[in-house]
């Protein structure tokens, strides 16, 4: 079975439903240049990924025929096929003839059809391709035609006075005869034009012009494909619709630290603030070398008055070990839970427990100082971590009386280069090519991380990766191991939390 699914615009959030749902059970994608990248994330580990993208002005990485044969081999092996293609697989996408073949092959399919870039472009620059005082006519129209041709199959001179507003795809290398010959039958010379490249994306674009000076526009900004062209007089609401491109953080370059788990609430609000978030996690979580401290304990939970989770992935190491014992959140019921800060505190909301206790400061040194005013001289407390972290926590409380034990639950390894793009080597092109505009440190370990998947040859080239890119660290305790790895840490929030960090950022970039 094969799928033509349409992938949207650029924004990956742009993809329909069934789109998405069909991504997440494809054992074959093959997926062009235009279509986001960040969709992939969604297709299964072990699928098969064939990037079939083709470029103006570089080899096709495969031909038209050779990705139609690739359709209808991977079909006859039974495989469940998804053709990923950019916009809307029958809008200039070639879709109709992948079909053809297809059907002359007797083999079942689907089209999903996709946000067009057209809608899209127009939207996301703020422009209403049809309005009622403006116009209630549009025409899409492909530019791509050879300008050397004798005679063209666009109609321009009915195009020119009979359709309010056109959009045209891929029209920048043939921007001056597309104009000319608007102009040539008749549409005015001062009507408006915008082109938007990159729509929807935090690479977006756009230029304003009118058909005699849009060439020369596009020229001076250096605009290159893929960009559409938008005709008429609906641009003019650009002054006033305008609203994706003024976000707070909109083209911001963030590289985002945490890992896959749980970058989720800091990519996801970022990105709606416009920014663009490279995800490149310092850390990847592993089994401890030995299970034997925490089995031991788990078995006699019991015994404890107060089990302390100061991260996310404390409390999800934890569960997965005691669900794999048989055991559940009732094993708990003798014990107190406190954690160090709301993230935590929601995750272990989802195991079925609410904390009974959360510092009025996120840090383990709060968590401590919260505890030890509620007296814990002969408690007995159980803190499930990380093979290696900062002793502070439990220091304090034994030092205030209290029977602790650390059992390990999971170790911070240094993540290795990956075939999705990410690790050491990416890590280090992106600040090399100056892709980042701010860094974000969550925690000590991400920090220590960077710097070692980073490897500088010493301070100077450090500062030299570094050099106009603000670092942002969530705490003090955060940032205090920021400035020891030498980085000026330029954006700290009052109180540690996600939606601090992030309201931090928009005020250092205000």
């Amino acid at each position: 079975m094969v799928y033509l699914v349409g992938a949207g615009p650029g924004d990956p959030g742009l993809i329909t439903v069934r789109g998405l749902e069909l991504l997440k059970r494809a054992e074959v994608v093959i997926y062009d240049y235009l279509a986001p990248k960040k969709l992939l994330k969604h297709v299964p580990r072990d699928a098969e990924m064939i990037y079939a993208g083709k470029k103006g002005g570089v080899k096709h990485t495969h031909t038209q025929e050779e990705i139609n044969r690739m359709l209808v081999g991977r079909a006859r092996a039974g495989k469940t096929v998804v053709r990923l293609k950019g916009g809307d697989p029958f809008i200039f996408g070639r879709g109709g003839e992948e079909v053809e073949e297809l059907v002359a092959a007797g083999l079942p399919f689907e089209v999903v059809p996709g946000v067009t870039s057209a809608t899209a472009a127009a939207t996301f620059a703020g422009i209403p391709i049809t309005h009622r005082r403006y116009t209630a006519t549009v025409a899409f129209v492909t530019g791509h035609e050879d300008p050397t041709k004798p005679s063209s199959n666009i109609a321009w001179d009915k195009l020119a006075t009979g359709v309010g507003t056109l959009v045209i795809y891929m029209g920048i290398k043939n921007l001056p005869a597309i104009t000319a010959n608007l102009i040539k039958h008749g549409r005015d010379p001062q009507t408006p034009v915008a082109v938007v490249r990159w729509a929807s994306t935090p690479e977006q674009r756009t230029v304003v012009g009118t058909l005699a000076t849009i060439t020369e526009v596009v020229r001076e900004a250096h605009i290159t494909p893929p960009a559409l062209v938008v005709v008429g007089d609906v641009v003019s609401l650009r002054d006033t619709i305008n609203w994706f491109e003024k976000r707070a953080l909109f083209g911001k370059k963030v590289l985002v630290t945490r890992t896959r788990e749980q970058a989720s609430e800091l990519v996801h609000r970022l990105e709606e603030l416009g920014a663009d978030c490279l995800e490149c996690a310092t850390i990847a979580i592993r089994p401890p070398e030995s299970m034997a401290v925490v089995d031991r304990e788990l078995d006699r939970l019991d015994r404890y008055d107060w089990v302390l989770f100061t991260s996310i992935n404390a409390v999800g190491c934890f569960f997965e070990r005691l669900l794999k014992k048989g055991l559940d959140a009732r094993a708990l019921h003798n014990a107190r839970v406190a954690v160090v800060g709301k993230a935590t505190a929601e995750s272990l909301a989802g195991f079925g427990i609410r904390a009974d206790l959360l510092p009025e400061e996120f840090t383990g040194d709060g968590l401590a100082a919260s505890l030890v005013n509620l007296g814990v001289a002969e408690k007995k407390i159980l803190i499930p971590r990380a093979e290696v972290a900062r002793e502070t926590l439990p220091q304090a409380l034994t030092q205030a009386g209290a029977e602790v034990m650390v059992a390990p639950v999971y170790r911070n390894v240094v993540p290795v280069d990956s075939d999705e793009g990410t690790g050491p080597t990416a890590l280090r092109q992106a600040l090399t090519q100056g892709k980042i505009d701010v860094v974000t440190f969550t925690s000590s370990s991400t920090v220590s991380n960077f710097i070692k998947m980073l490897a500088p040859a010493g301070p100077d080239e450090l500062k030299e990766l570094l050099a106009g890119v603000a670092v942002a660290a969530i705490g003090p305790i955060t940032a205090r191991t920021a400035v020891r790895h030498g980085l000026a840490v330029d954006i700290q929030p009052e109180r540690f939390t996600i939606p601090e960090m992030v309201d931090s950022i928009v005020a250092h970039f205000s």
